[in-house]
């Protein structure tokens, strides 16, 4: 497995899409600490970017890079080699390559600017879990979904359903379920809906480090008391943890059942 994750890598570090995405990230960075002064600012802005792209990108790249090396894949799998090992390697190549983009990217120009110097340091670090912790989740439902789907016009059609449910339906449907059953107590529903939601929890847990969450009203008070504990804060790493694990652990038994 390690072989095939460092093969996947390089050659993902190799493409230009790769490039393309840390150069980004990385222009985004310099362009925010020229307008902004405030690190904590900056993070606030990058934390409405990456809660929506980096979902996005980890979702396209992972299903483009399944059906553009299926010829690859159909080689190794004439090898003694278990199928496990060579989607898993397939799949952490992608999200570590995805990850190091993001985490370079954004880091290169906020180290420069004096982060260690900031008491910024901690959101910014938890900006990157989070951001991390997408990446790995959204490319293993990526995975999921290239597996289930040999007609490609359909894996990318239900990957990015997959993304505009989970960063924009879901957060609708979510709110309408609050306001039509407004007249009854909806605390732990509300804690139980946003863990269901990687993304929303993500985007939970960083207001809460950057102690805005007096704008969420009464719902935030709530999620405060929760989220803004030790406890809570453990919850929420291992929700993402499971979101992480449970299409890892698809991604094993359909690759052993599947027909290639």
């Amino acid at each position: 497995m390690l072989k095939i994750l460092k093969y996947s890598f390089y050659d993902l570090m190799r493409s230009r899409w790769s490039y393309v995405y840390f150069a980004f990230y990385l222009l985004l960075g310099i362009v925010l600490l020229f307008l902004n002064n405030d690190l904590s600012k900056a993070v606030i802005t990058l934390m409405n970017i990456i809660i929506v792209l980096v979902p996005l990108i980890g979702t396209l790249f992972g299903v483009m890079y399944y059906y553009n090396s299926q010829e690859f894949t159909e080689l190794l799998l004439a090898q003694p080699i278990k199928r496990s090992s060579i989607f898993l390697g397939q799949y952490l190549g992608v999200a570590l390559s995805l990850s190091l983009s993001l985490i370079l990217g954004l880091g290169m120009p906020f180290v420069f600017y004096g982060l260690f110097e900031s008491s910024a340091i901690w959101d910014f670090s938890l900006l990157l879990i989070t951001g991390t912790f997408l990446t790995l989740i959204f490319t293993a439902l990526a995975f999921n979904i290239a597996l289930s789907n040999e007609n490609k016009i359909k894996g990318f059609g239900y990957a990015i359903l997959l993304w505009l449910f989970l960063a924009v339906i879901y957060d609708g449907l979510f709110l309408m379920t609050l306001i039509l059953f407004e007249d009854y107590p909806l605390d732990k529903v509300s804690l139980i809906g946003t863990m269901l939601n990687p993304i929303d929890l993500s985007r939970t847990l960083i207001l809460l480090k950057l102690d805005i969450s007096a704008l969420l009203g009464y719902t935030g008070a709530v999620f405060k008391q929760f989220f803004g504990t030790k406890f809570g804060f453990s919850i929420s790493l291992v929700m993402l943890t499971i979101w992480v694990m449970l299409p890892l652990l698809r991604i094993i038994f359909k690759s052993k059942r599947k027909d290639f």
